[in-house]
């Protein structure tokens, strides 16, 4: 009879020190994913310090120590200078007696390493380890955990370039929506001040919460359904415009209304089809879908309108800046951004055929908050 294998252990030595050398290295990245600072050092410090093992590590900035574990914290005003002299070198330091002098008794720090935190060339803080005696060994260990920390911070900086250009991609977007929206907007409004002063001032009121909600200074995210209601708003303006030129169809599921989504992504479709698909012609229909599709939600925006080359429309979500004159690119990356690649905008369109764009949003998704 065949028994059925029973793991008893988890391999030799060498391999359960590799599982608790990763697993403290990824217990620290998250804290360092977010910079160099001090919430992130004190976050991230108890499990750089497991990686090492010596009895103290502190983390510094380019002058003064961001947190401290282990004995011997009164070292911290010598750290902090040792700190300072690491990045004038702009290479690793070792401390003697000399430099850590101790009155403590009992106090067994006697050497330290201080190794370089390196972020695109720039030297932006040490890691520092303290023991009583210091080898080669612990020097090129903590070296190699010094440039893992950079790696991170790397990572961080990134993050943090991605974040401002897509705030910069933002406030372009709203430029571009403005002008035109409001000129035709308060144009409509004012032709219904003597004719309907009572729809005069309801178009207002939209237009009020309309840009309240296209400018706000707040979150990166907004929910399906703040989204939504600001294009309600728009097409209520636009429809003051156009009249009964511009027919609406809106079928919205329920369960979908609280996903979240990048701020302004739905509402600039909207406005492409509205001016791309129907400005211009003798009149137009424009749907807009969202549906539950288990794990994700579907958005539809499609129009009957003119249309547009299909090359065009590459091009433009491929990031030329001329010919996106609605910010299709900028909806695209930011899509992309937040979800990944295989979230991005799937436009259908040709000369005389209308358009329609397609956006899959995952129903949860780590990091995204409305």
């Amino acid at each position: 009879m065949t028994r059925p294998w029973r793991r008893r252990h988890l391999g030799t030595e060498a391999d359960r020190a590799t599982f608790r050398t990763l697993h403290s290295a990824s217990l620290a990245s998250p804290a360092l994913r977010s910079g160099l600072n001090r919430g992130s050092a004190e976050r991230s410090i108890r499990h750089l310090h497991e990686l090492l093992g010596t009895p103290a590590l502190a983390l510094t900035d380019t002058t003064r120590v961001l947190a401290w574990d282990g004995a011997g914290q009164h070292h911290e005003e010598q750290a902090a200078a040792l700190a300072v002299a690491t990045v004038e070198r702009g290479s690793t330091r070792m401390a003697d007696r000399g430099d850590l002098r101790c009155d403590v008794a009992g106090c067994e720090l006697r050497t330290g390493i201080a190794s370089p935190l390196i972020v695109e060339e720039r030297v932006v803080g040490t890691l520092q380890v303290f023991t009583g005696y210091a080898t080669a060994g612990l020097a090129r260990a903590a070296d190699e955990v010094a440039r893992w920390i950079g790696g991170q911070l790397e990572l961080a900086e990134l993050d943090a370039s991605r974040t401002r250009l897509m705030e910069a991609e933002v406030r372009a977007l709203r430029a571009q929506i403005s002008p035109h929206f409001i000129y035709n907007s308060l144009g409509a409004i004012a032709s219904f001040v003597r004719t309907d002063p009572d729809r005069a001032r309801e178009l207002l009121l939209e237009f009020a919460d309309f840009t309240r909600y296209s400018f706000r200074r707040h979150g990166e995210f907004t929910t399906l359904a703040e989204e939504l209601r600001s294009v309600e708003r728009y097409l209520l303006l636009e429809q003051a415009r156009f009249g009964e030129r511009l027919g609406v169809t809106l079928r919205i599921a329920p369960e979908v209304l609280p996903v979240a989504v990048p701020f302004l992504c739905i509402q600039p479709l909207v406005e492409n089809a509205v001016r791309h698909g129907l400005e211009g012609a003798s009149g137009g229909h424009i749907s807009i879908v969202a549906r539950d599709q288990g794990t994700e939600c579907l958005i539809e925006v499609e129009d009957d309108g003119a249309g547009e080359d299909p090359e065009v429309v590459r091009q433009a979500l491929a990031g030329d800046s001329s010919l996106d004159s609605i910010g299709l690119g900028n909806v695209d990356a930011r899509l992309r951004n937040a979800f990944g690649d295989d979230y991005g905008l799937v436009v259908e369109t040709s000369p005389g055929a209308g358009t329609r764009v397609e956006v899959r949003v995952p129903k949860f998704a780590p990091g995204v908050h409305a």
